[in-house]
């Protein structure tokens, strides 16, 4: 910081003098001059109390300029980037990397149950978790897996084993941002997450075996418990 005092210009009232301060700190987003007034030195034949009085009422003033400059704020250009990494392989698609995402079951759905849960006409509805609970996880979702497009409408955030199968409704580990594109995708899999459910409720498969085939490779599955 600089600071330029300019003391000895005069008044024409002859009582004080005014000086400016300029603060030239170039890193300070404001930059005024600080005027303050310093009182003239009186002559010497006033003598030394005079001269004391002086002496201290031009240090205060000085002090005060000095305290009143400028402080310097952070722009935005000085900020240091986050740090963006995937950390979830899209080697396994159209399946989920099964370290990110290896599914999770609903304690609350075994076979014993399923005539009071998934079989029972929009029971999925009662525990499917909101948009605000599953966006953030998307988006997150969306980073993880290093997908270049990172439009969220462009994906389904995905329950590995689906509600109607007795997947978990709010794990992370059971939800995964699922591409709508390519092919399989996940229009694909709703299809066939339709019909294990039906098959596990007409009982042509257990909820653990549709469970199993989905997980090890949905897009096989219906093959692996003779539906297809």
């Amino acid at each position: 910081m600089g600071v330029e005092g300019e003391g000895d210009a005069s008044r024409s009232d002859g009582n004080a003098a005014f000086g400016e301060i300029s603060n030239v700190n170039a890193d300070a987003t404001y930059k005024a001059p600080i005027r303050c007034i310093l009182p003239l030195k009186p002559s010497a034949g006033l003598g030394m109390t005079a001269m004391t009085r002086w002496r201290t009422l031009a240090l205060t003033a000085t002090l005060v300029a000095a305290m009143s400059t400028a402080v310097p704020t952070a722009t935005a250009s000085t900020a240091a980037p986050a740090s963006v990494t995937s950390t979830c392989s899209r080697a396994y698609l159209p399946l989920p990397d099964p370290s990110c995402t290896p599914g999770v079951t609903n304690p609350d759905v075994k076979q014993s149950t399923i005539n009071q849960t998934i079989c029972v006409s929009g029971w999925t509805a009662t525990i499917r978790p909101p948009t605000s609970y599953t966006n953030p996880l998307k988006q997150q979702g969306i980073i993880d897996y290093g997908y270049s497009d990172t439009n969220m409408s462009d994906y389904e955030e995905d329950h590995f084993i689906p509600l109607e199968l007795g997947g978990s409704p709010r794990s992370p580990s059971n939800l995964w941002p699922e591409p709508h594109a390519g092919s399989p995708n996940s229009s694909s899999k709703d299809t066939v997450e339709n019909r294990l459910k039906s098959a596990v409720c007409n009982g042509e498969a257990t909820l653990v075996a549709a469970q199993n085939a989905l997980v090890s490779n949905w897009t096989t599955a219906e093959a692996v418990l003779g539906l297809s």
